[in-house]
């Protein structure tokens, strides 16, 4: 049966189960057919219009990343050479495919039974995150139902984190009842609350640094396609520092320069197409809990909702919003210098540098997009995140390379940027692996602290992260982020 679902979904790929699963998620919550069928339509054409840019753009941006490690003569062992082997890898391991399908069952019933208010199943194709990790312990340990316990128990706090942060979300993106869910981009809320008191004692909530502020100040050269070419020509002069008395050169750069105004413009293009399939969807989660409260003879208050929940939509909602964008960018050129200058680092970081965007969401939509703040979360969380990387060469490796995926000529170690540099996934897989009762004790303990502060504490919580983002002299208002 595993081969079978395996080989279903490889056969009609994601740009036609999500949006099956949306057009039947959306008739569930009785939205009428035509608007069902078209938000499936845009699912299907969103995830397409992504696929093709970013297929398009990685050799580019991977090419110019290259030529920057070689001028700087960088050279470690551990080489990203994307997501796309351990999502390969992840399906065609028994414990990954048992995940994907009763992971899809246990994401239904957790809902159900009111455990998460995030209903992950409308975004199951995210799920390979969870898939690779409980892959890696199960070719480390060869404990198949750890392994599998593994994953599910990243399911788990991976609910509580996109819960957490989900009225941010939803707020900044401009996505009613919406949150993303993936655990390789979820993480990254814990360095966002917790750092935030120390960035504005240093005063980085003052600094307005954010794309309306680049426009105001700017003008022109604030718009996003301007600022893609300036970004452009910075990290393209430092993929060629050695030949810019060339004319072969200059041309690589300004076209790069081009290229990357390209993505910035039409990535949020796309991004407005995505988003069309998620808005009906949340706007019919909203409509029926003010349906209920109004039965119920009460007036509707998002943030003391108990019975509010959210829909968990695919991270390429956000990636293409102008501060998201920017502050992935910038942080291109700056995870490859900090690799270089690490101590004790192994990894190289070249193809999931252009998912940074995805890798950034929580982030801005906790600093309501601050993109000094962003950056600096970015610097201190994808530097631990490269430690982790560094140690989980080794396992990844041959995990990859033991479930069907091939490795690179003249590549010695590889990894994920994207999927292994994960300070908190790395500690919780590293107390799994270990097979202690304590270490993995200990781990469910905090969970279950983290669940009943949540169902108990969940108002103040979202209060708290709204005054926290109030702080910032960033966007308000959805107007300004995403044209739909």
């Amino acid at each position: 049966m595993l081969n079978a679902v395996n080989n279903f979904f490889s056969a009609f790929g994601a740009s036609v189960v999500v949006p099956i699963m949306i057009f039947i998620i959306a008739l569930f919550l009785k939205v009428r057919p035509k608007v069902a069928m078209m938000s499936a339509f845009y699912a299907g054409v969103g995830l397409t219009g992504f696929g093709w840019i970013i297929t398009e753009f990685t050799p580019v941006v991977t090419k110019i990343i290259r030529q920057m490690v070689k001028t700087t003569g960088i050279n470690l062992p551990v080489v990203d050479i994307g997501w796309q082997a351990g999502s390969l890898a992840s399906f065609g391991s028994s414990v990954g495919l048992t995940f994907f399908v009763f992971g899809l069952i246990f994401e239904l019933v957790v809902f159900a039974l009111g455990i998460t208010k995030v209903f992950m199943a409308s975004n199951l194709w995210n799920n390979f995150g969870f898939m690779i990790w409980g892959t890696m312990a199960y070719y480390v340990t060869h404990n198949f139902w750890l392994s599998l316990g593994l994953s599910f128990f990243m399911l788990l706090y991976t609910l509580i984190l996109a819960e957490i942060q989900a009225d941010r979300w939803s707020d900044y993106y401009g996505v009613k009842n919406a949150t993303v869910c993936s655990l390789h981009n979820i993480e990254q809320t814990i360095p966002a609350i917790l750092l935030d008191p120390l960035w504005n004692l240093l005063g980085l909530n003052k600094v307005k640094m954010t794309p309306a502020a680049f426009k105001d100040k700017l003008g022109v050269f604030g718009e996003p396609t301007t600022l893609g070419v300036l970004l452009g020509l910075i990290i393209g002069i430092l993929g060629n520092l050695k030949d810019l008395g060339t004319i072969q050169a200059w041309g690589q750069i300004l076209q790069f320069s081009i290229q990357l105004a390209a993505v910035m413009t039409i990535f949020p293009l796309v991004t407005g197409v995505f988003a069309k399939a998620f808005t009906p969807l949340a706007e019919e989660i909203d409509k029926n809990r003010k349906q209920e409260s109004q039965a119920e003879g009460k007036e509707i208050d998002k943030i003391n909702d108990k019975k509010r929940w959210f829909l968990a939509v695919d991270d390429g909602v956000g990636y293409g919003e102008p501060a998201t964008i920017i502050a992935g960018v910038i942080l291109i050129p700056i995870m490859v210098l900090i690799a270089f200058l690490l101590p004790g680092n192994k990894t190289l970081p070249i193809v999931d540098l252009i998912s940074l965007p995805f890798m950034v969401e929580s982030i801005v939509a906790i600093t309501r997009g601050n993109i000094l703040k962003v950056i600096a979360n970015g610097i201190v969380w994808f530097s631990l995140g490269l430690y982790a990387s560094s140690w989980l060469g080794t396992i990844y490796t041959g995990a990859v390379s033991h479930y069907g995926a091939a490795i690179p000529a003249g590549v010695v170690l590889i990894t994920s940027f994207n999927l292994i540099a994960r300070p908190m996934n790395a500690l919780v897989f590293a107390a799994f692996i270990s097979q202690n009762p304590i270490w993995i004790t200990v781990c469910i303990v905090v969970y279950l602290v983290m669940l009943f502060g949540l169902r108990k504490y969940r108002p103040q919580i979202w209060t708290y992260l709204n005054k926290m983002a109030d702080k910032n002299a960033g966007y308000s208002g959805s107007t300004e982020k995403i044209e739909y």
